[in-house]
């Protein structure tokens, strides 16, 4: 126990040294994302007109395998289906690190009234839908790509390789497909060469420019995905007691699954969501449905919980059918697990970030009941997923519209602590790494 404590002690005081005495490379790092500014919001105002939705992705990946192909990186194609893997090999010996990006776009149609505002359109589990980046990720695209760029060109100076994984599906994958992180994760993109460690980061539309968020250990919430059916019996609608009405039954169900929420789970302790975000029956005014068929999400951040949640929206769902005369069939999948920060990286490298954007600009954030399948990555490595500021200096989170609504807006002065950030985790980690070894560790 004693040599582990001697040990993080050591690696923090090392990230403690550099975040005082910025080496030669970081004030190469700045220059260059400064240069990089007007390129990389560029990229990021094209992917923003241009959105693909997951697993069709097929013209951002082609953008992405070319620029990092013009830097002499060595570049994997078709990865998880239209993911983009690049690796860049430094000069120097040293250990593997992982920087994500998403890619795709969501079934939103766009409200923003700027340039370079989408028109797209396309399909989605077979309905006509208009695209929008509503989430940010042709930010998260254009700022690894300037990343890529900026650590290419010190290559001879990197102690160690940079993988570069562009991932496709975050949002998940259209219905009968995989993809996302699990499915990349399940092609092998964390091996070959083994990666150690990985870094990736999500702007904020309600942090402002210039501030970063992070949080230890568990970040995002898992997310679960519920679909509830309820077999009733059809009837007139002015004889409703010639039937079993599923439509009531519905109704009684969801105020039945709040109690999940209310009375069962240990809130002071882990939060937890039920939410019923669909529910389909019937065909007109005055027939009741022989069935209703209701879908959803769950969110907890503790694995037990999660367990228990699962277990208790079924037992509520067919007791409640049963009582009034019906029956309900409860399926869930589980999407993706819980964002945890390896704390332990977490604690080395905060000291990095702190560095890049100033000491006040860094701060702990509380959970979220968002999930990011990032987290698929974290389950087999380290890893450490921030929050980028993305938000108007001086406007109120209350006033920015959020996540995947169509009136989201990234102010795009935040991309330059973006590439930043990013590039200064890896030279650290590096850094660290070597002073590891070396020390005899």
């Amino acid at each position: 126990m004693r040599k582990i404590i001697l040990s993080s002690a050591f690696l923090l005081f090392f990230s403690a040294l550099r975040a005082q005495n910025p080496a030669p490379l970081k004030v190469k790092v700045a220059q260059k994302a400064e240069s990089l500014e007007q390129k990389v919001i560029a990229w990021r105002r094209d992917f923003h007109q241009n959105p693909e939705l997951g697993n069709r992705e097929f013209k951002t990946g082609e953008k992405i395998a070319a620029h990092l192909r013009s830097l002499g990186i060595e570049v994997k194609t078709g990865v998880a289906k239209t993911g983009v893997v690049g690796i860049l090999k430094g000069g120097k010996p040293g250990p593997v690190i992982a920087l994500r990006a998403d890619m795709d776009g969501l079934p939103v149609k766009e409200r923003v009234d700027v340039p370079f505002a989408s028109k797209a359109t396309g399909e989605y589990n077979g309905q006509a839908v208009s695209i929008m980046h509503a989430c940010g990720h042709d930010s998260h695209v254009a700022i690894l790509m300037g990343t890529a760029e900026i650590l290419a060109s010190m290559k001879k100076d990197l102690k160690g390789t940079v993988k570069f994984i562009f991932q496709p599906a975050e949002e998940g994958a259209p219905e009968g497909e995989e993809g996302g992180a699990a499915l990349m994760v399940k092609e092998g993109v964390l091996e070959n060469p083994k990666v150690d460690v990985i870094f990736g980061l999500h702007i904020n539309a309600q942090t402002e420019v210039g501030k970063i968020r992070y949080k230890p250990g568990g970040t995002m919430a898992s997310s679960d995905w519920f679909k509830i059916k309820i077999k009733g019996k059809q009837a007139h609608g002015a004889t409703p007691w010639q039937g079993t009405d599923p439509i009531v039954t519905a109704s009684q169900i969801i105020m039945g699954l709040q109690t999940v929420v209310s009375r069962n789970a240990p809130l002071t302790e882990t939060p937890v969501v039920v939410t019923v975000g669909q529910i389909n029956g019937g065909v007109r005014s005055n027939i009741i449905p022989e069935e209703v068929n209701m879908n959803g999400t769950i969110r907890t951040l503790d694995p037990n919980v999660q367990d228990f949640v699962h277990e208790r929206i079924k037992s509520v769902t067919t007791n409640i059918a049963e009582s009034a005369g019906a029956t309900a069939d409860v399926s869930i999948t589980r999407m993706c697990p819980v964002t945890y920060n390896d704390i332990p990286l977490t604690e080395m490298m905060v000291p990095t970030l702190e560095a890049t954007a100033g000491k006040d600009n860094v701060s702990i954030t509380p959970a979220a009941t968002g999930a990011e399948d990032f987290s698929f990555y974290q389950q087999k490595v380290p890893g450490l997923f921030f929050f980028l500021g993305g938000a108007p200096k001086g406007k109120p989170a209350s006033e920015t519209a959020s996540h995947h609504t169509p009136d989201f807006y990234i102010d795009e002065s935040g991309f330059v602590l973006g590439m930043k950030a990013m590039t200064n985790l890896v030279i650290d980690y590096m850094e660290m790494k070597k002073e590891v070894n070396t020390s005899g560790k």
